[in-house]
């Protein structure tokens, strides 16, 4: 539940306006105080009267208001909610809040504001898809700023792709997220995710199928939990969750330098498929063929084992979880690696190519403790994560 948090809510102009209605009467079911707040474009979408009703509060939409501004409304409703969640946020007010521009009501209070902002995108997708809506994007989030979808499908112009609002179950769940203190709260934990990159030369690299989905995954299941989460992610193709550090790397001595830079943390989490092997005789010059048909000799030299040295680092945080994707005796595989590494838990699944895991948008896995296995149904990448985190929380909660 919600009780007693406050919600100041910014609806922008688009179709999707519709939907911040029911967000409205989901907030409010959750015992939320909603204070609505539509944008001139947002009026022509949604009506005052109808935004108003469902809030039971009085709508504000202009800033020059006289009786308001005499007592800066517009700071006072800018530091007065413990969250401010802009639904929809239109291409125009990311763009507005990326270049600090207040020319209005909504723009004005989130560049006056200290609280807390979550965002959920709605715009066509070749809007959505613009460098110029990137760019604001990767501005917003280095400024902290939370998002929520958008997510993909068919669109009222008719279009497929990205873009659409997140339903509002799904924002709600992010307000609950950022609102509600989690078992995790106060903690850190480092999540490794995606591949590596291991360069032959400037031009080509040995990598693998990693998609870095599951790693994304968990890391937001930690967030959600309260945990304050440093992300370290190879050139994965799955983006990083809002709301958690990132520390993008490309090779596995980069990876280790910027886990043990991360270090002390309550736990860690190695998901990332971590290349065993680098080459020793990398070129720095594009590798070229000389007619001979002979293929250049590569000399392979061994990754450090980042899990092995957490592990049994004197840093040591007090849980440590490892990964071990195989193709053939999966449990055998991992019960010795467990061992091996000196971890606490190891999350065995069959990576083969006919099981669609690796980088599919589901996972099958066993959980392998020091004392006893759990073998978890095939499930959303999702829901392993938002499972995993949970049995993280309990035993450190145990700790």
């Amino acid at each position: 539940m919600l009780t007693g948090k406050r919600v100041l809510l910014i609806i922008g102009g688009g179709i999707s306006a519709y939907k911040a209605l029911s967000l409205i009467r989901l907030l409010r079911g959750q015992g939320c105080a909603v204070t609505p707040v539509l944008t001139q474009a947002g009026a022509q979408c949604v009506t005052p009267l109808s935004v108003s009703a469902l809030a039971g509060q009085k709508v504000h939409s202009a800033l020059f208001d006289l009786t308001e501004e005499a007592e800066m409304g517009h700071i006072e409703l800018s530091r007065s909610a413990d969250l401010i969640v802009v639904a929809p946020a239109t291409a125009d007010l990311m763009a507005k809040m990326a270049a600090g521009r207040a020319d209005d009501l909504a723009s004005t209070l989130l560049l006056a504001t200290d609280t807390p902002v979550l965002l959920a995108p709605a715009m066509n997708v070749r809007m959505w898809q613009h460098p110029a809506t990137q760019r604001n994007l990767a501005t917003l989030r280095s400024d902290s700023i939370r998002f929520v979808g958008p997510d993909a499908g068919e669109m009222a112009c008719g279009e497929h792709g990205p873009g659409r609002m997140a339903e509002p179950e799904a924002i709600l769940a992010a307000i609950r997220a950022m609102l509600v203190q989690g078992p995790l709260a106060g903690q850190h934990v480092i999540v490794t995710s995606g591949p590596t990159h291991e360069a032959i030369d400037p031009v080509r690299y040995i990598a693998n199928r990693s998609s870095g989905a599951q790693g994304a995954a968990i890391a937001a299941a930690l967030r959600d939990l309260g945990a304050s989460v440093t992300f370290v992610t190879g050139p994965a193709v799955v983006p990083p969750p809002d709301g958690v550090r990132v520390v993008a790397v490309q090779t596995a001595q980069e990876m280790l330098a910027a886990v043990e830079a991360a270090l002390p943390a309550r736990a860690a989490v190695f998901a990332a498929a971590v290349a065993d092997w680098r080459v020793e005789n990398a070129s720095t010059s594009k590798v070229k063929k000389d007619g001979s048909g002979q293929a250049p000799a590569l000399r392979f030299v061994e990754n450090p084992d980042i899990l092995a040295t957490i592990s049994r680092g004197d840093t040591r945080p007090a849980l440590v979880v490892g990964f071990a994707a195989e193709t053939d005796d999966v449990l055998a595989h991992a019960r010795a690696k467990r061992l091996r590494k000196g971890c606490d838990w190891i999350v065995a699944n069959d990576v083969s190519l006919h099981t669609g895991i690796m980088g599919g948008s589901e996972n099958s896995v066993t959980l392998i403790t020091a004392t006893g296995e759990e073998t978890w149904p095939r499930m959303a990448k999702n829901s392993v994560a938002a499972q995993l985190a949970a049995r993280i929380a309990q035993a450190l909660q145990h700790d």
